[in-house]
């Protein structure tokens, strides 16, 4: 059947479009949200999970609190810390960015049940989205009951890179009969090396979660005065995650450079720029970062910018192998999607 030719279905399919894009940002802001929460050391803002001191709606002031709340929250944490109520806010918006996540995600699971029909994997995936949600805010409550430990930090941030990019699958199969076909000569060298730049970069921003372990420990060690003085104090993993820039670069330079000389104009040049000038956007924030003491703005959005430009890849690789990847659908010259599934 031709999902294209009925106005009603035209309608819905747009409407879930935008929603699921809707979705792909608030995964985006949920991760620059985490991202300020370690940046300014707001992981235990709230030390107890899903409320907050014991509170839906968490304190303003140390007075709302019993004053041994110290004494009740020692084992997470809080024998020696004094209530921040700053903190304690970064932490919960952060939290209520993730539930308006979790809610946005299921209404794009109920969108694509008009897909069931005739592309059921928009459905199966989008469900699958959701329970990922679920299992990453059960996730979200063990980082905090382990005190933040550094291995359950890079778990939660590799689950929120695996919904973003169920979640831009979902988007992109949507999307497949709506945009043109784009061809490539050279599609093959540019896929193999975007495929592997992807990989690089996903490596990269791992390795970047080790090297926010070693700025939360030279930072209690230090304190935030000696901001200037921390990248002195960092071990061998900010060396490898330094010098792993370089790979990152020249990977990205690689497809490019082909991709560049025959893809002008279109959705699939204007992803490639994106990309690029992401890429340009990481290194000003890693140098800034290494340079310039450390300051905590640039940690979120060094991070966040590094995710977004990974998730467009990985919409360039899925729109450059159409055929493959979007199995049982064929999209005939005119641009209308044909489910034959």
């Amino acid at each position: 059947m031709i999902s294209s030719s009925n106005p009603i279905k035209l309608k819905n399919e747009r409407q879930f479009r935008r929603l699921a894009l809707l979705t792909v940002v608030t995964i985006y802001l949920v991760i620059l949200a985490g991202g300020i929460v370690r940046g300014t050391g707001s992981g235990m803002g709230c030390p107890d999970w899903p409320k907050c001191f014991g509170q839906w709606v968490p304190p303003t002031d140390v007075s709302q609190l019993p004053s041994n709340y110290q004494e009740i929250y020692s084992h997470r944490g809080y024998a020696d810390t004094v209530f921040n109520p700053v903190k304690t806010w970064i932490e919960y918006v952060n939290r209520l960015l993730g539930v308006l996540t979790g809610f946005f995600i299921f209404l794009t699971f109920l969108s694509s049940l008009r897909f069931l029909k005739t592309d059921r994997t928009i459905t199966v995936l989008s469900f699958a989205a959701f329970i990922l949600v679920g299992f990453q805010g059960w996730l979200g409550s063990k980082v905090v009951s382990s005190l933040l430990a550094p291995w359950m930090i890079t778990l939660h941030m590799l689950v929120a890179i695996v919904i973003v990019g169920v979640l831009l699958y979902v988007t992109a199969r949507s999307y497949s009969g709506v945009i043109p076909k784009d061809t490539i000569r050279s599609r093959s060298f540019v896929n193999r090396f975007l495929i592997l730049s992807s990989i690089v970069l996903l490596v990269q921003i791992l390795l970047g979660t080790q090297v926010r372990e070693e700025v939360d420990y030279v930072a209690e060690r230090l304190g935030n005065a000696n901001r200037d003085q921390w990248v002195n104090y960092f071990g061998i993993k900010f060396i490898i995650h330094r010098s792993f820039s370089w790979i990152v670069v020249l990977t990205q330079l690689l497809w490019y450079w082909r991709f560049y000389k025959e893809q002008q104009g279109g959705v699939l040049s204007a992803l490639g720029k994106w990309v690029m000038g992401l890429t340009l956007a990481q290194i000003v924030t890693g140098i800034t970062l290494s340079h310039f003491g450390m300051p905590a703005f640039a940690q979120p959005i060094h991070l966040t910018i590094a995710i977004i430009a990974l998730g467009i890849q990985f919409i360039l690789i899925l729109l450059l192998n159409k055929g493959v990847v979007f199995s049982g659908q064929v999209v005939p010259s005119e641009g209308k999607v044909v489910h034959t599934a």
